[in-house]
């Protein structure tokens, strides 16, 4: 299986928010045609506060607004995914390490397990518009950019789990090379050799 070019497309556009290269979003934005401009457009920049933080958030809201906007919010996107879809999709990620990948966020602050479980998983990443595959390959992208090797791994095998090859998580990081800093994407393509 191989990505295709919108969704190509859509990795470079997220992977240009996270790393806050307003330009080239902007000219991302601008390039994009007609039928792109739809709800996993604006489901992939509702996704950019879990991996760059709200700040990054909302200032690529704003330059996707300028450049020509993400198009009508539709009246299903309002509501909020059942709180078991969001369980599910973590479980689905992390499979037999589901429990210890809790314990883990738990010993780290019990509040903060439940931020990521109630609201990266159960109010964000199972919201309808956009497939578990390619939320997944966007958070490979995301992790890839930033660097954040161990959770590329187990997203990577997440990615897998939910519908995704390797050679489509490497077509991901290939299509944002042109945003590397630091030369991260090679370390990534590694990881996701190994472990996708």
């Amino acid at each position: 299986m191989s990505l295709n070019a919108a969704e190509r497309r859509l990795c470079q556009i997220f992977g240009a928010a996270v790393m806050g290269h307003w330009e080239r979003l902007r000219q991302l934005r601008q390039k994009l045609p007609p039928e792109e401009v739809n709800r996993g457009l604006r489901e992939a920049l509702l996704q950019v506060h879990l991996f760059a933080g709200v700040p990054r958030s909302v200032e690529s809201w704003a330059v996707i607004l300028e450049a020509g906007g993400a198009g009508a919010v539709e009246t299903g996107e309002l509501l909020e995914p059942d709180p078991a879809a969001g369980m599910a999709l973590f479980t689905r990620i992390y499979a037999s390490d589901s429990q210890a990948v809790r314990m883990m966020l738990e010993r780290q602050h019990p509040l903060h397990a439940q931020w990521v479980l109630s609201h990266a998983y159960g109010q964000v990443l199972a919201r309808e518009g956009l497939s578990a595959r390619m939320r997944e390959v966007l958070a490979c992208v995301a992790l890839a950019l930033t660097g954040q090797e161990r959770q590329l791994a187990s997203h990577a095998r997440g990615a897998v789990r939910c519908g995704a090859t390797r050679e489509e998580l490497l077509e991901a990081v290939e299509a944002v090379h042109g945003l590397d800093e630091g030369g991260r994407l090679a370390a990534a393509e590694e990881t996701i050799e190994r472990y996708g």
